[in-house]
């Protein structure tokens, strides 16, 4: 999507709207331009995350009483959505659904018999989330699970499958042309 707006010319003899149109494009992504995070919010979610370190098991409401203890008694919806904004949940015992029949669908795993001999045979993802003073990022890194080799990695803002993809692209070309 991202490659197709780029594609937009203001000084293009065809108007905004038909090359919006031609590109299957709504002409609102061209002007919505994301507001982000209020500055109260980022040091609640920053607070947030420093508390949910030290306790990892902490649900919203633990969440909003600890706050309160900081002399931040902030709303359960906020808190709620802020937790939900960084991709943080709770540690907690869940039901067991490794046991048969218990899983709507079973996802065979399919390294067990595999025997992982050489490099650039498997490669896994990661993806991991980085506070930052003024928000948040995620680093994503592509490790060779032969000779746990960081065979690629990209720091983004954001968790759009374009950007992952760009990744995993840019990193089997440059493999590619290694050999």
């Amino acid at each position: 999507m991202s490659e197709r707006m780029a594609l937009i010319d203001n000084s293009h003899p065809l108007s905004i709207r038909r090359q919006a149109q031609i590109l299957s494009i709504n002409r609102s992504q061209l002007y919505y331009r994301p507001a982000g995070e209020k500055e109260e919010n980022l040091m609640l979610m920053e607070t947030m995350d420093k508390i949910f370190l030290s306790d990892p098991t902490l649900g919203v409401l633990g969440m909003q009483d600890e706050l309160a203890e900081k002399g931040m008694p902030y709303n359960v919806k906020r808190i709620r959505r802020l937790l939900r904004k960084m991709a943080i949940e709770p540690i907690y015992p869940k039901r067991n659904l490794s046991r048969l029949g218990k899983a709507k669908y079973i996802h065979p795993y399919l390294l067990r018999n595999l025997e992982i001999t050489h490099p650039n045979q498997v490669w896994t993802l990661d993806i991991s989330y980085i506070p930052m003073k003024h928000g948040f990022m995620y680093l994503t890194a592509i490790m060779d699970l032969y000779s746990r080799y960081i065979v690629g990695w990209q720091l983004s803002n954001s968790l759009e499958k374009e950007t992952q993809t760009r990744l995993l692209n840019t990193t089997i070309s440059g493999m590619a042309n290694q050999k």
